[in-house]
Order: C-alpha cells, then structure tokens, then sequence
C-alpha cells in the first residue's frame, strides 16, 4: 500500500494561502494546515482559516502563538504604527513584520518533523507584493537549505521541500487558478486593517492588490467591504 504523503500548509486565512491549502489537495497531499496568532492587528484572519481549512479539507488545523507584536517594528503588529493607505515610496513598508515568515516556516517544520512530512506550503509572492525581503525565491531556497541541514529528517535522507507555487504569478493568475480549485475566496481575509468581521477597509495595499487581482482576472470580487461612515 501507498501511505497518503502529508504536508503542511501555512495558512493566514487570506487569499494566498488558501489557494495553496488548494493546491496542496489538488497534488494528493493529505494537508495539516497551521496557523499562527503572532500578534497581528488583523485577527480576524485567524478566523478565516479556520473557515478555510474546514472547507478545503485540512486533516487538521492548528494554532500556534507566538508574540512578535512584544518587539514591535511593524505596522501589523504595533497599533501606534499607522497602515499606509498610499502606494508607498519603493522600499520596504512598515507592514513588514521582521522575521514573520522565519518564524513561521520554523514551526512549521517542527510540525512536519513530528508527523514525518516532508514537505511545506507557503504561499509567499514575488510578483504582486509589497517587497517584503522574506518573500523572494533566494530566501524560501536558502530556508529550505538549511532545513535539510537542521534537521533529524534532513540528516537521515528524509528531504525536506519547501514549496512556494504561487512565488511567479501574478495575484490575478493566482485567483484564476485557486478559482478552478475550488476556493471561495468569500470566506478570506486579505485586509491589513479588517474589522472583527473581517470587513475589509478597502483602502490598504493588501486591498488595492487583491482588487486589482479581481479585476484583471475578470472575476467579480466577493470581498466584504467596511460600509463608510456618514
């Protein structure tokens, strides 16, 4: 008999890592996806995931918590930091929070050790991002390096991968695709600065990508939105 390969999926509750939880089943992996409450000002991602986890299928959902938002540096994180609402000035936004997808590719792995996976979804983006640094193609290949190198598994041959699919697309290819798979991008979070019920303002970076995204995919956008006040 063939055992069913598992995997773990980052999972924020947004639009891209639901379309990789998707793609993850799609390639007949049984999927164990993970969260993590590091802090973040928009929580009500953490609520979308379990939404999305339940249905797309995940063996299991877990949660892990660790505080990043204790150091502060980041507008996620810190509510003294402002969400920038314009398009910013080409460098690194104060969105970025420091270590975020290190941290969680870290716990990541530990799971994926327990359960003796050898393989981890996340679904960062190089081409329609806000130019964080830990989202480029050098950095998953270099986590992935030393993954091999940190760990029991990697040590005794069991070859860790970790797989980025969406790192080369656009956000509209990514909602075309995840739209074939199945995903009801309804239930997802997006939203830097999304109420308790993940109403979405409409106006932060991570809105105007995910709109355009929409648009140029020539999809309706099924985003709740936050009704201005008068």
């Amino acid at each position: 008999m063939t055992q069913t390969r598992r995997a773990i999926v980052l999972l924020s509750g947004g639009l891209d890592s639901a379309t990789c939880l998707a793609i993850a089943r799609n390639m007949g992996f049984e999927s164990y996806a993970l969260s993590v409450a590091y802090g973040q000002r928009h929580a009500a991602e953490l609520t979308a995931s379990k939404r999305v986890a339940e249905a797309l299928g995940a063996r299991e959902h877990r949660l892990a918590m660790v505080n990043l938002g204790q150091f502060g540096g980041s507008a996620l994180t810190d509510p003294t930091i402002a969400i920038p609402e314009d398009g910013g000035d080409g460098g690194i936004p104060v969105t970025y929070v420091p270590a975020r997808n290190t941290v969680m590719l870290s716990i990541a792995l530990g799971w994926a050790e327990v359960l003796g996976a050898q393989d981890i979804f996340v679904g960062v983006n190089a081409v329609d991002y806000s130019g964080y640094p830990d989202c480029r193609p050098e950095y998953i290949q270099a986590f992935e390096a030393m993954a091999n190198l940190a760990t029991k598994a990697g040590v005794e041959g069991a070859r860790m991968t970790i797989h980025a699919p969406l790192i080369k697309l656009s956000k509209a290819e990514i909602i075309a695709l995840g739209t074939r798979l199945g995903v009801d991008y309804g239930m997802t979070v997006t939203c830097y600065q999304a109420d308790d019920q993940g109403r979405a303002c409409g106006r932060c970076e991570a809105c105007r990508l995910r709109r355009a995204g929409f648009q140029a995919a020539g999809l309706d956008d099924p985003t709740p939105y936050q009704i201005p006040e008068r």
